[in-house]
């Protein structure tokens, strides 16, 4: 599991997978469901997206979002 702390991170995550996956942002937007300017926003870190198309991404490239406290250990 990685663990990140901005955006930032969450889109390099993802133009990582895309670019394994061999897939140009047009393929992996329309894959996903949302527009090209959209899926480059996200790979750029862009603080402002709408989560739920962004969760649709991480799906689409296998990653998943996980919601913890601060602090909290997982069992």
């Amino acid at each position: 599991m990685v663990k990140v702390n901005d955006a930032i991170q969450i889109g390099q995550l993802v133009r990582q997978r895309r670019k394994a996956a061999g897939m140009t942002l047009k393929d992996a937007a329309a894959l996903a469901g949302v527009g090209v300017r959209f899926l480059s926003e996200f790979e750029r870190g862009k603080p402002t997206l709408q989560l739920g198309l962004a969760i649709g991404v991480l799906q689409l490239f296998g990653l998943e979002l996980h919601v913890e406290q601060r602090g909290e250990q997982r069992a």
